[in-house]
């Protein structure tokens, strides 16, 4: 693997952010604070009321709050019921003819994830009559997702420069090119030169261009100045959403480290108070109104939530299809139902299956 380091005494200051999971994961029964909570950089594009959970919550009326991130379903009358579907877990997006509690025979978006390694299935209605906005406010934003993804990107060996420029992204803004840089993935090292821009570290090597690393700061868990057997090098470290690499850099001579690592620093803690995840949308009631959509107050709900009495086995197997990569289980005796079942996944039971409401210590 590209640049790989091993570890060494610090010697500068470290910085450290919250890992960006908003669109990475898959969260069930979020409290509704924090599913509706928005990171640093995370905007609100589109939101939807009236719509029906068809695949785990059939019957209940809930919003659609679309992101830059993620998509997130929340009930409008039981305040612990909520979805947040990160775009990065989301295998494709199509329509389907399902037969909805609330609405009959519709059509209905059906959304394939994988997370974890469970695939899920997420069906989502729109309960007002002729109104297809989910449709297009979804597969638009999760298209503008899928086509910015060296926004967000840990990239090797890719066609990110063109005789040796670097190809730049939209927002992207070019701040220095630093030559004389060594890449400490192996004894000998390779030179070759950094690319410092707004949104993102690249380098290259001067011998082939092909042979590079796009690094967005986002994934960038800390920048410092180590000692090594080559002397001070620059070490930066991600996140375990890029694999938890260390990366090093020799840079002659050392007050020149230290300006490029200054350099650095001064934009990774700029991007990290404002990151720019590139996803970009504009829907129909924007453009009319020209104004941002944002979240209303929260209603009332029927319940109060009490996280301490939430499971989620039963909402799992809502949406659960099987696990990813695997074939399903050999058949077994189940002697409570006497039947032969496939093998359930780990973490299942087939009491927690049938329940309806989660089952709790709490007397």
């Amino acid at each position: 693997m590209l640049l790989i380091w091993p570890h060494t005494q610090l010697v500068s200051d470290t910085m450290d952010l919250f890992e960006t999971w908003e669109d990475q994961e898959i969260q069930f029964d979020l409290s509704i604070s924090k599913a509706l909570k928005m990171r640093n950089g995370e905007k609100i594009i589109d939101r939807l009321e009236f719509i029906e959970d068809t695949k785990g919550n059939s019957g209940d009326k809930g919003v659609l709050v679309i992101t830059n991130l993620r998509a997130i379903w929340h009930s409008m009358t039981i305040a612990r019921i909520s979805l947040s579907i990160g775009y990065n877990c989301i295998q494709d997006i199509s329509t389907r003819i399902v037969n909805s509690r609330l609405k009959g025979i519709t059509e209905a978006i059906y959304i394939q994830a994988k997370y974890n390694g469970l695939r899920y299935e997420f069906v989502f209605t729109n309960l007002i009559p002729g109104n297809t906005r989910h449709f297009t406010s979804f597969i638009g934003v999760f298209k503008a997702y899928n086509s910015s993804r060296l926004y967000r990107e840990l990239k090797l060996r890719g066609a990110i420069l063109k005789n040796g420029r670097l190809r730049l992204l939209m927002f992207e803004k070019m701040y220095s090119a630093v030559n004389g840089v060594w890449n400490l993935s192996s004894e000998q090292g390779n030179l070759g030169t950094f690319m410092i821009t707004n949104i993102r570290l690249v380098w290259y090597a001067e011998s082939n261009e092909t042979f590079n690393i796009s690094l967005p700061y986002i994934h960038i868990n800390s920048i410092k100045i180590r000692e090594s057997k080559f002397g001070e090098v620059l070490v930066i470290e991600t996140n375990g959403y890029s694999g938890g690499f260390t990366l090093g850099f020799r840079i002659d001579p050392k007050d020149r480290l230290r300006s490029v690592t200054k350099e650095l620093s001064s934009l990774f803690r700029i991007h990290s108070q404002t990151p720019e995840f590139g996803v970009h949308f504009v829907t129909t009631e924007q453009v009319d109104n020209n104004e941002p959509i944002t979240l209303p107050t929260l209603p009332n709900y029927d319940e109060f939530e009490d996280e301490n009495t939430i499971g989620v086995s039963n909402t799992l197997a809502a949406y659960s299809v099987s696990k990813t990569g695997k074939e399903d289980g050999l058949p077994q005796y189940d002697s409570s139902i006497g039947l032969a079942i496939e093998t359930l996944p780990d973490g299942y039971t087939m009491a927690s299956l049938w329940e309806v409401i989660p089952s709790t210590n709490n007397k």
